[in-house]
């Protein structure tokens, strides 16, 4: 997980980075993730052509989005906090061939260095971690070029996300590991809107992201309540 210079919590960096060796172990602790994986792909793919563009993977944990992104023929820049993701992220890189540049650098301290430097910025399952989301968010606008979009997904604070997210999945299914989230940090749509416009980014769409642990498998859905994306645009 990625933050701003000052806006990370380092308990969640470790609690992360405890994590690393089995990142790529897809009936591991991060089984959830490998499947939500090619969905979030699916959505960025479908609303930009990845070929040959600029993109960022903001809190890139292990790398799984960064490399199916570098796959479809993005180049792909991929940040994050914690060192041991970053680690195995670098190690599977060698392994599979997909080229990723890696870096352990804070998204405000990128955003400084590069300002408008990319096509494509995505930032998955991270807001939720951080004390002040909306930060992240204006590091990521700075990021963006003038037309480019900005692609999110997080938790909806709500009774079904408290259910299935927390108690069902890291205490009932234990698909994820106790204290994985905590229900106050997660974020309605409306102001997870609010941030885009803070931000000076045009909200486009937001879908729901159901996973299915019966079958190990997720979609799109017109739900919300638990899992959601979220595509905005900076104007030109």
């Amino acid at each position: 997980m990625t933050a701003a210079a000052n806006n990370f919590s380092q308990a969640e960096l470790d609690k992360f980075d405890e994590l690393a060796q089995r990142w790529w172990d897809a009936n591991g602790p991060q089984k959830a993730l490998h499947a939500l994986n090619p969905v979030r792909l699916g959505y960025v793919a479908q609303r930009v052509p990845l070929m040959g563009v600029a993109a960022l993977d903001v809190g890139c944990g292990g790398g799984l989005l960064s490399e199916a992104l570098a796959k479809a023929g993005a180049n792909v820049t991929a940040i994050d906090l914690a060192p041991n993701l970053l680690k195995v992220a670098r190690l599977h890189g060698l392994e599979s061939g997909i080229k990723v540049d890696y870096r352990q650098v804070a998204v405000d301290v990128l955003a400084d260095e590069l300002p408008a430097g990319f096509d494509v910025i995505t930032c998955m399952e991270m807001l939720e971690h951080v004390p002040d989301p909306g930060a992240i968010v204006e590091a990521c606008a700075r990021l963006l070029k003038p037309g480019g979009r900005l692609f999110l997904s997080t938790l909806n604070r709500t009774p079904a996300a408290f259910a299935l997210a927390i108690v069902g999945a890291e205490y009932v299914a234990r698909l994820l590991p106790k204290g994985t989230h905590l229900y106050r940090d997660f974020i309605k749509p409306a102001e997870l809107a609010r941030m885009l416009r803070d931000a000076g980014l045009e909200l486009e769409d937001i879908s729901g992201l159901l996973y299915q642990p019966w079958r190990n498998g997720a979609r799109l859905s017109k739900r919300t309540e638990v899992n959601y994306l979220a595509c905005a645009r900076k104007p030109e």
